[in-house]
């Protein structure tokens, strides 16, 4: 029943996940954050021309949306958005998973060395964006900026900008915009380097923050394929290059600009709560589908990780606590798949599941073609994680077993299996239960790390609402809480089947029933 429902929930608000993840010849897919505005954002609806993004009831909009639809309608494709963090794009590029990059990348070096890219398709500025009561708020020189605790956008030139700005703390880079705004607001950074229309987008909804123009400070330089943003393409695809070259050309510079005005005034903005409703409330009614989608897709794929990681655990503790056969040839087969299987827990146990997600999602794609769907690569990480773990835990639960269960069953006559079955592993999984339990609640919380495959699970959907609603805290306080109810109710639900497996407190071997029972049973027996 569980199972059933963590699929009906978690599938049920994900409509377009059938049909978009099976590789069509009439789809566009493009690859960007939907987390930049104006260039790119989220939003529940379809409304001012939004197109739907893959594996989530979702829509993208934004100035770079606008451009791949131009570009579609001139392929006679249909556009849908493969939402993506900046990180993942070019390995998505690159394995073939999307067939274009437009969120606002600039045409790098070391970019085109992976990739190959269109014509510019906008010109930026470079501006550090600060807060108007900062003493970094009137700099004139690069000097100034001296003392300043600056980031930028993890990945990006925008971070080395930084270097040139001398005497300015180069604070750790942030995977996304809506991380350095809310870093900004809280005062724990001083400014962040951004392009213009970045600061364009943010002073619409903050009009307290200021823009330091760096392109006009002398000793500033940027190459000019730094200071434009092109169109993404996997190198070989000339055909498609060459395709959406000659789109680029047929759209005029007051076409991209009345675009981009368009997209800075479509823009999710704050500060559209009403007197009546408290956020809270305007929140569940804008993205409630999003969060219910999120909660589904996190309870899927930790509850279906855990059942299947338990089996898989449960299959290589029984494996690698078999006794040393005496032919030495299955001596040493056994010692062979022992081997395996130790380097399998070793693995998975000495690496963190977001290079894991990576590796296979990506990796696969990559170098054996297979275009894996995106929630079922991620039900495989997180099973594969969970059963190395507990492959330990039940391996440990079962030589754990006092030394006179194996002898009494032995006695008996019982052969390995039978003992295995009925005597030692019902002993062994009930000891371990609790430690299942806690895999449980840890793969609740670690499905957060599977965002860097885009995978729509609860704290993804969290740091997309953030970044339209701009209310960083309440939302992460929302999510905080969510787990938290989530956690709390699976804990007491296997306490509750630990208290059922105990069994009867009172029984003693040598006892009758009488002897056992509770005085009303005597009296009822006399």
């Amino acid at each position: 029943m569980a199972i059933l429902l963590s699929l009906f929930i978690g599938f049920s608000f994900n409509s377009h996940e059938t049909h978009a993840a099976k590789k069509d010849s009439n789809t566009l897919k493009i690859g960007m954050e939907a987390n930049y505005p104006p260039y790119n954002w989220t939003q529940p609806t379809k409304s001012n021309g939004a197109v739907p993004i893959d594996g989530s009831n979702s829509y993208a909009n934004g100035y770079d949306v606008q451009i791949a639809k131009i570009i579609g309608k001139r392929l006679h494709k249909k556009v849908i958005v493969e939402k993506t963090q900046w990180d993942g794009l070019l390995p998505a590029l690159t394995s073939g998973k999307i067939d274009l990059i437009i969120a606002g990348m600039s045409p790098t070096p070391e970019r085109r060395k992976a990739i190959n890219f269109s014509a510019p398709y906008r010109k930026s500025t470079f501006v550090v964006i600060t807060n108007k009561a900062s003493k970094y708020s009137n700099a004139k020189k690069l000097t100034d900026f001296k003392g300043a605790k600056l980031t930028a956008q993890q990945g990006t030139l925008h971070y080395d900008l930084i270097k040139q700005l001398k005497g300015a703390k180069r604070e750790p880079a942030m995977r996304d915009f809506s991380a350095m705004r809310q870093s900004l607001a809280s005062g724990t950074i001083d400014g962040y380097v951004a392009e213009d229309i970045e600061f364009e987008s943010y002073h619409n909804v903050n009009p307290n923050i200021i823009a330091v123009n760096l392109n006009k400070m002398a000793g500033f330089h940027v190459d000019h394929d730094d200071s434009v943003t092109s169109i993404g393409v996997k190198k070989g695809n000339t055909k498609l290059l060459d395709e959406v070259n000659a789109t680029l050309r047929t759209i005029s510079n007051k076409k991209r600009d009345q675009l981009m005005s368009q997209a800075v005034k479509e823009q999710p903005k704050a500060g559209n709560e009403t007197k009546k409703e408290n956020w809270l409330v305007t929140t569940w009614k804008q993205y409630g589908g999003m969060i219910m989608s999120g909660i589904g897709m996190t309870l899927l794929l930790a509850l279906v990780g855990t059942i299947v990681g338990f089996f898989i655990g449960l299959l290589v503790g029984i494996v690698r606590t078999i006794p040393t056969p005496t032919t030495r040839g299955k001596r040493w087969a056994l010692n062979f798949v022992k081997w395996l299987l130790s380097v399998y827990v070793e693995i998975f146990r000495g690496t963190p599941m977001m290079v894991q997600a990576a590796v296979i999602y990506y990796g696969i794609a990559q170098f054996w073609h297979l275009n894996l769907n995106r929630t079922l690569a991620a039900l495989i990480i997180v099973s594969i994680n969970t059963g190395a773990y507990l492959a330990e835990v039940i391996r440990g639960g079962i030589i754990s077993t006092p030394e006179g269960q194996f002898e009494a069953a032995s006695a008996l006559g019982m052969t390995h299996n039978q003992r295995m079955w009925h005597i030692i592993l019902p002993q062994a999984i009930r000891n371990c239960l609790p430690s299942i339990t806690n895999e449980f609640i840890v793969n609740i919380k670690d499905t957060s790390v599977l965002s860097i495959i885009s995978v729509s699970e609860l704290f993804f959907v969290g740091t997309t609402i953030a970044s339209q609603s701009f209310k960083f805290f309440p939302t992460y306080l929302m999510i905080s809480a969510i787990y938290l109810i989530l956690t709390f109710t699976i804990t007491r639900i296997f306490n509750f089947i630990e208290k059922k497996l105990e069994g009867n407190k009172n029984y003693n071997l040598m006892a009758n029933q009488v002897q056992v029972g509770t005085p009303k049973d005597a009296e009822a027996n006399n």
